[in-house]
Order: C-alpha cells, then sequence, then structure tokens
C-alpha cells in the first residue's frame, strides 16, 4: 500500500536541492546554498551524495580567478524526483476507511 521513499531524497536538504534544479535546471553553488540557507560544509557533502546517486552533474571551473561550482540535474535525478513525487502521492491519498 504505502511505497518505500527513496532514502537519497528523503533528506531535507537533498530535497531542496532536486527541487531546486528541477525548476532551473543548473545553479551555481552559492545560489544553492543561499536557497536552502545550508552551510558550505553540509551542502558539500549533500551534493557528493546527490552526485554519486546520479541525480546530478557537478560542473568545477574557475570564472575571474575564482572556484565555480555548478549542479545540474540529470536525467535520472529528474525520474528519481517524479518517483518520489508520485510515492508522497500515494500517502495522502490513501484509502480512509
Amino acid at each position: 500500500m504505502f511505497k518505500d521513499l527513496d532514502p537519497i531524497l528523503h533528506s531535507q536538504l537533498r530535497l531542496a536541492i532536486i527541487s531546486l534544479l528541477i525548476g532551473v535546471k543548473e545553479a551555481d553553488f552559492n545560489f544553492i546554498k543561499e536557497k536552502t540557507k545550508s552551510t558550505a560544509g553540509n551542502l558539500s557533502v549533500q551534493i557528493q551524495k546527490l552526485k554519486d546517486a546520479g541525480y546530478i552533474e557537478v560542473t568545477k571551473q574557475f570564472k575571474d580567478n575564482y572556484p565555480l561550482t555548478t549542479c545540474s540535474i540529470t536525467k535520472q535525478g529528474v525520474h528519481a524526483f517524479e518517483i518520489y513525487v508520485k510515492a508522497l502521492q500515494g500517502y495522502l491519498h490513501t484509502d480512509k476507511n
């Protein structure tokens, strides 16, 4: 009756990151940090977990001699998010007999 929720996405910060990327497709580290009100260290860890799961791609480069980390959602990440949302909807629309 209740579907398992993806443990990667069932973290508040990781879910926030994926939700942001669903809307913008690509965002830099500072934008994500600002929007999620996360610390740089925690955000780095959670981005790495999403990257390891194949849900996002991370590009590191330099812009005006400053490091620039950009994250973008993958097709696998979009698919995982859609499944996660459907599973949550199942929790909301259970038969209440």
